[in-house]
């Protein structure tokens, strides 16, 4: 007799049909009955977990993150909370009178929507360090704020010009104001900053894991891996402490991918040569374009500001599809960035041309965000079985929306934002994710808006493009079902996401029955326990 676990006394959730059930038996890891049969064998467990009334169901599975930036944000000043510039200059002020040792102050993420068009002064930080350089990373990554000193020792002057794929904003007189966005202008201050120790960033994956676990979340797709990334990747899971399944994207760069490529084999032969259980290295991510509110999500028809037009492809749609052919063909999983319309085509568009080229085959293509999808694009999903990765949490008139994003796309664009049900609708996979940090990591809280469409506070009333709305289950099926088809994990051995004889008893126990309670209440939810392969979130392995 296996050591087992039986529940009941509340509602199970089975993720497939039937939906509900009133028990269920676990042994070795692995469910083992569901409903009558686990009641009639329920001798078989030493362990008896009374529900309480509450709602077990398949864990949640984060399609779209950034765990390590999650984890590492605690290592800077905490400007992720503040409201105004003033708090964040006041933070960065207080962080490192507490830190003399740190050459650097790093950190994330402020609101972009704190300053007119999103655009930060360096000296607005100077007059909280003025010696040291300090670097903050706006809420989406894609923009950083930095002080005079970083920018004085990233050679960045009034004479420096436009980097590809990036843009550094300037005073009227031609001197860098302290704002720089997108990865060319990026990169040019994160290429003089010292790398992070291993260390750091092997605490910063298990600090993750605390974070998604409390949150009833088991398996991550972390959707921007680089070299170094890996490295700490392959560390933790020597060490046997890797508490969460994680797949890694590796990030391929238009500017130099020819090199990148051997590199990504080799470094999807040593996570499989650690032969950890829990970490995979099967994808390939691509951004096709930036962030609307950096007017940088690459658009069918102009911007209404006219600033960026059309905003900005990363890739020539021939190298896009040269690329993606490339990894395909490698047998690594497509995973494209694609906010606007236009780069969703572009995306599309790429996947086609691989599929046409190495004909078909089990690939599970990913297109993340889709805010923007053109008509004319909807049905193609489908047609090419490309998983549409969507967050929920984002289908919101929250300040970013009305501040940033919604004068920039005008009244007729901002209306068909985040389709959700749309896309659902047409037989495409439509999954869910987070893109923590970006956006807060919690499954319910994305649920609460798919649900919704509507603020935390209820704005407004009936919801936002309400006939974008998702029914619960519907969105739990996006957070559970459909990631563990995004991973390759929805059948044999090592399959998740629902609840069924043979599958890995990856759980989540909730305090009570999310489709019983208003969309307003299910960001509220308790996460009473989380398991992943039948054990409480601490075990590792």
């Amino acid at each position: 007799m296996g050591e087992g676990i039986y529940f009941d006394g509340g509602t199970v959730w089975t993720g497939a049909e039937p939906a509900d059930a009133d028990a269920l038996l676990v042994l070795d890891g692995r469910i083992a009955a569901v409903g009558a049969e686990a009641r009639a064998r329920a001798g078989e467990a030493v362990e008896h977990v009374d529900l309480g009334g509450g709602f077990l169901m398949p864990s949640f599975g984060d399609g779209h993150a950034h765990p390590q930036f999650g984890g590492l944000e605690s290592a800077g000043p905490a400007v992720r909370g503040c409201a105004s510039i003033e708090e964040i200059v006041a933070e960065v002020r207080r962080y490192a009178a507490e830190h003399p040792e740190r050459a650097w102050i790093t950190g994330a993420s402020y609101d972009g929507s704190l300053a007119p068009d999103g655009l930060f002064d360096a000296r607005w930080l100077d007059e909280a360090v003025p010696d040291r350089p300090v670097v903050l990373r706006a809420w989406d990554y894609h923009t950083v704020w930095c002080n005079s000193r970083a920018l004085e020792l990233a050679g960045i002057t009034s004479a420096t010009p436009e980097p590809e794929l990036g843009e550094i904003p300037r005073r009227d007189d031609g001197s860098p104001l302290g704002t720089l966005r997108e990865w060319g202008a990026v990169d040019l201050v994160t290429a003089v900053m010292p790398p992070r120790e291993i260390e750091e960033r092997v605490e910063a994956i298990d600090r993750a894991a605390d974070y998604y676990l409390a949150r009833g979340v088991t398996w991550v797709q972390d959707a921007w891996v680089e070299p170094d990334d890996v490295e700490a990747y392959l560390e933790i899971a020597r060490r046997g402490s890797l508490r969460l399944r994680m797949n890694l994207a590796l990030y391929a760069d238009p500017r130099r991918f020819e090199q990148q490529l051997p590199a990504m084999l080799r470094a999807r032969q040593a996570v499989d040569d650690v032969g950890h259980p829990r970490l995979t290295a099967r994808t390939v991510k691509f951004f096709a374009d930036g962030v609307v509110e950096n007017q940088t999500g690459a658009l069918l028809e102009p911007y209404c500001s006219g600033l960026h037009d059309h905003g900005m492809r990363v890739w020539e749609p021939q190298a896009l599809n040269d690329a993606v052919r490339a990894v395909d063909a490698a047998g690594f999983q497509v995973h494209i960035h694609a906010i606007g319309d236009a780069a969703v085509r572009q995306g599309l568009d790429a996947i086609e041309s691989a599929v046409a080229a190495s004909g078909p085959r089990d690939r599970r293509p990913v297109i993340a965000h889709a805010q923007l999808v053109d008509a004319a694009d909807m049905d193609r999903f489908a047609e090419l079985g490309v998983i549409a990765c969507m967050q929920p949490l984002w289908a919101q008139l929250d300040a970013l929306m009305t501040v940033l994003t919604e004068p920039r796309l005008g009244p007729e664009r901002s209306e068909r934002q985040y389709p959700l049900r749309t896309l659902a609708s047409t037989g495409a996979t439509l999954s869910f994710g987070s893109d923590w940090p970006v956006s807060s990591g919690a499954p319910l809280e994305g649920i609460a808006v798919a649900a919704s469409r509507q603020t935390e506070d209820g704005d407004p009333a009936g919801g936002w493009t309400p006939h974008e709305i998702l029914g619960v289950d519907t969105a739990l099926t996006a957070y559970t079902r459909a990631v563990a088809h995004q991973a390759f994990a929805d059948a044999g051995s090592a399959a998740w996401g629902r609840l069924a004889p043979g599958v890995s008893a990856d759980l989540v126990w909730l305090e009570s029955d999310p489709r019983a309670v208003p969309p307003s209440a299910l960001a509220r939810l308790r996460v009473r326990e989380t398991y992943l392969a039948g054990r409480r979130n601490a075990v590792v392995v």
